[in-house]
């Protein structure tokens, strides 16, 4: 099976995807296969629902759509483009993903398989509903993927590389196990923005797709305001209320109730609106529900900082603020060659022995 082969697959994946809109669904009649597979993604995307709380159909349906428009023969072929993918050996390369958000290690099986490489994959118990449907779709599609594609619930034992997402206690116990392997071995990041005081409305609208999309538990999420001193929060809260209805979540609801007490109870200072608090703090991964803040003084002292803490950090969102930020409103809508950690994944696959 060559290059062209894999991504003639992926794209007709992206081409079955395109039928799972954050409005609704839409069946297209042209779409291979689509009998024997569109009534049963409705059923795994209501399995998905009801297997994990924080899986709404919103947010299942965003991450579904935003694959389709990834997935497509010139996203594919730009991206694969980059990189020499004639002449790779197939090994089993093993992928320990995490359970945070919708597909959340979709892009590391597609690149593992558009390298020309097998994937042995375990998935998080929170998110095992949506992989292994849409990977039968894509054997449906191209047969040549059944045998490079194997889930399992054991210890991996028959492996060449492992590609592996968790935190940081999780980074040990996996840099203990797999060390001696060729390994990219992931641990917490999160996502910060950085603002000035001269951003309009609408960016700040904008910021709160970034805030509260998948309830913030992406590490892509922004979970950190980087401020000036004596920053005004009255047009950021003000902009936040467009996404006032998060609070009619339960889950999301306790989870504000609850930190907000602790938060009382503990005699800190908040900023809060009914929905979000913010909270002065120096760490980077806040709680749900609360987004942290930290103050500078110069841009050329906050670029230094973020460049020391660089190893924590997923995403930097902002106004042109470097040459690495990304606009408001971006950060769950990367493209293919968006890597995270910054580490180039296909390059990996390709000089594995």
């Amino acid at each position: 099976m060559g290059l062209n082969d894999r991504i003639t697959a992926f794209s007709e994946l992206g081409k079955f995807l395109s039928q799972f809109k954050n409005t609704g669904y839409e069946k297209i009649s042209n779409i291979k296969f689509n009998e024997d597979f569109f009534d049963g993604m409705i059923q795994k995307i209501e399995s998905a629902k009801h297997h994990n709380g924080w899986f709404t159909e919103e947010n299942i349906m965003f991450s579904l759509s935003q694959w389709s428009k990834t997935l497509t023969k010139d996203s594919l072929e730009k991206w694969s483009s980059s990189y020499s993918l004639d002449h790779i050996k197939p090994k089993t390369v093993g992928i320990i993903m995490a359970g945070n958000i919708p597909l959340v290690g979709f892009h590391d099986f597609i690149s593992v398989l558009i390298s020309g490489h097998n994937v042995l994959v375990k998935q998080s118990s929170n998110d095992n509903q949506l992989l292994p449907y849409l990977a039968s779709y894509l054997i449906a599609i191209e047969p040549r993927f059944k045998k490079r594609i194997s889930f399992t619930e054991e210890r991996f034992d028959h492996f060449d590389a492992i590609i592996a997402t968790g935190s940081n206690n999780t980074a040990r116990y996996f840099e203990h196990y797999f060390g001696n392997k060729p390994n990219i071995i992931r641990k917490n990041r999160n996502s910060i923005a950085v603002l000035t005081g001269n951003e309009s409305k609408e960016q700040l609208e904008a910021l709160g797709e970034d805030i509260f999309r998948y309830y913030g538990l992406g590490c892509r999420s922004v979970s950190k305001l980087m401020v000036p001193e004596g920053y005004d929060f009255d047009l950021f809260f003000k902009s936040m209320y467009a996404y006032n209805d998060i609070i009619n979540g339960a889950k999301y609801a306790n989870n504000y109730d609850y930190n907000k007490a602790v938060y009382l109870m503990s005699n800190f200072k908040l900023l809060e609106n009914g929905f979000l608090m913010l909270k002065e703090d120096k760490s980077y991964g806040s709680p749900i529900a609360t987004l942290f803040y930290e103050t500078y003084t110069s841009k050329e002292k906050l670029l230094q900082k973020l460049e020391a803490d660089k190893e924590a950090i997923q995403c930097i969102v902002g106004d042109n603020f470097s040459a690495n930020s990304i606009d408001f409103g971006t950060t769950q809508h990367p493209s293919l060659s968006d890597y995270a950690d910054n580490v180039d994944v296909i390059e990996f696959l390709t000089k594995i022995d």
